[in-house]
């Protein structure tokens, strides 16, 4: 068994499966790769610490009930999906549900690579994980109603032509509100995006 934190792939795409795991290899993890969600919970026992990138669609199980079957299971592994573009949806509700991060395809190897270790240093104590969670209040506080109202929807996972539809704007609008939002949470990513806004208790 290794020292060193393990990766665990989750993909049942083996071309897919087989360019992480070489990536993650050479970046120097330890990695073990899975075909499906199942064959992962079947070595449940055997699992050694670190983390788990699964992608959010498969069949038999998808990310999201793994992530679910994981919580109910106790398993405390942080979690990162993969998901196509039109599964953004599917990929905000994981991360209510507790993943670590989503990361849209198709993805570099720098934003796995930065999720990882994100992922890896989540057992921050709870003073740190306050101090975030004042800092991401504060940033919200400072939207205005419009920016607030675009979050939501972002965060319910609606595309931009829903959230423009749902408030009576153009989507070119909603994505002049939404890079306002970016800059003003200081956010990288929509994932991240989502994650401060779920720390500040806004789920939709």
């Amino acid at each position: 068994m290794s020292d060193k934190p393990v990766i665990h792939v989750i993909d049942d795409d083996e071309a897919v499966r087989d360019s992480l795991s070489f990536m993650l290899e050479t970046a120097d993890f330890v990695v073990r790769a899975y075909d499906s969600a199942i064959s992962f919970l079947d070595r449940l026992p055997d699992v050694e610490p670190g983390c788990v990138i699964t992608d959010v669609r498969m069949p038999e199980m998808s990310g999201l009930e793994l992530v679910r079957r994981l919580t109910a299971l106790g398993v405390t592994l942080p979690v990162i999906v993969i998901t196509g573009h039109g599964d953004v949806p599917l990929a905000v509700e994981a991360m209510k549900a507790g993943v670590i991060d989503f990361i849209e395809k198709p993805f570099d190897d720098e934003a796995i690579l930065t999720a990882l270790g994100v992922a890896l240093s989540h057992d921050a104590g709870a003073d740190g994980k306050d101090a975030e969670r004042m800092a991401f209040a504060q940033r919200v506080a400072a939207l205005s109603t419009r920016e607030r109202q675009v979050l939501g929807g972002l965060v319910a996972g609606h595309a931009n032509k829903v959230i423009a539809n749902q408030l009576g704007i153009s989507p070119r609008t909603v994505e002049v509100y939404r890079a306002n939002v970016m800059t003003k949470m200081q956010a990288s990513s929509l994932s991240e995006l989502v994650r401060m806004a779920l720390l500040v208790g806004i789920d939709r």
